[in-house]
């Protein structure tokens, strides 16, 4: 999601039971800004944010240029002082195995062991991100801990960086790649790095996927992260295996239990086999090792 200025126009789009390709494809074009998640019940939802109300007007005509007839929806009006503190101040710290990850507006931290990541929140975290976060997490400690040690990671989708800058965290002499079609996210995943002392080994670079110069450049990979969504992450997986090593891993989630076969047979079919899948919730994430 792009980053909103000044007061915004949410429109939030009824539910969908299934994938609305044409729609989403849609939102993606004709948005700045958007989202796509799913309620407790696995439904789709998609909203968009405008700067000004009489943009909906325009949405409109869009819609029919592009023959899609939209879904039901609300508009909403978003002051800009409520957006930030709903998106960017209240969210909990992240607390897992291995690490405790917390907003910039947290001033008292726990004196634990555990790695601490510092996070400016403004991509952090969504409704379904924490909880897809959290797995990636878990499974990137069972990576460690059985003594596995990636010297080259990807973090595809990498929005605030989270996964990139925990994995550098737990392997000191690594480096790592965060990608994202969205410029605002590589911003502040090199902000990240540079408050958690990370800046030296953490290369940040916009772009459409593996289509992207600086991805291309430093494979392949030991280990690749892509907490996305499922249509991307099928789209994504022969290019994804393409960067990959042989013997590498790569931790997949942002996907629901009813898609995980899709995802999981996507990435089957270019040589990678499944080692766990975990769930939160609806949500799953999936390791999945390179075997040819």
């Amino acid at each position: 999601m792009g980053a909103q200025s000044g007061n915004s126009w949410q429109i939030v789009f009824t539910p969908q039971a299934e994938n609305n390709f044409l729609l989403e494809e849609f939102i993606e074009n004709f948005f700045t800004a958007s989202t796509c998640d799913y309620n407790e019940d696995g439904k789709i939802l998609y909203t968009g944010y405008l700067a000004d109300k009489s943009q909906e007007e325009d949405m409109k005509k869009a819609a029919v240029a592009w023959g899609l007839k939209l879904p039901d929806y609300k508009c909403e009006f978003i002051p800009a002082a409520n957006w930030l503190t709903k998106n960017v101040i209240k969210f909990p710290p992240l607390e897992t195995q291995d690490f405790y990850i917390y907003g910039t507006h947290e001033e008292q931290i726990p004196d634990n062991t555990k790695h601490k990541l510092r996070i400016y929140a403004a991509t952090a975290f969504g409704s379904g991100q924490h909880q897809t976060t959290r797995l990636c997490l878990e499974l990137l400690s069972q990576l460690y801990h059985q003594g596995f040690s990636p010297n080259n990671i990807l973090d595809m989708g990498c929005g605030s960086g989270i996964l990139a800058l925990s994995a550098l965290k737990l392997w000191t002499n690594a480096t790592a790649v965060a990608a994202d079609i969205d410029n605002e996210a590589v911003i502040v995943s090199l902000q990240n790095a540079a408050d958690n002392d990370l800046q030296q080994r953490l290369l940040a670079a916009a772009g459409d996927g593996y289509n992207n110069d600086t991805v291309i450049k430093h494979a392949p990979y030991q280990l690749i992260f892509s907490n996305i969504l499922a249509r991307p992450l099928t789209e994504m997986a022969p290019h994804l295996s393409s960067c990959l090593n042989i013997g590498g891993y790569t931790i997949l989630s942002g996907f629901i239990n009813e898609q995980s076969e899709w995802v999981l047979d996507a990435h089957r079919k270019q040589g990678l086999q499944l080692v766990k899948i975990i769930e939160n919730e609806n949500w799953r994430a999936a390791l999945m090792e390179k075997i040819k």
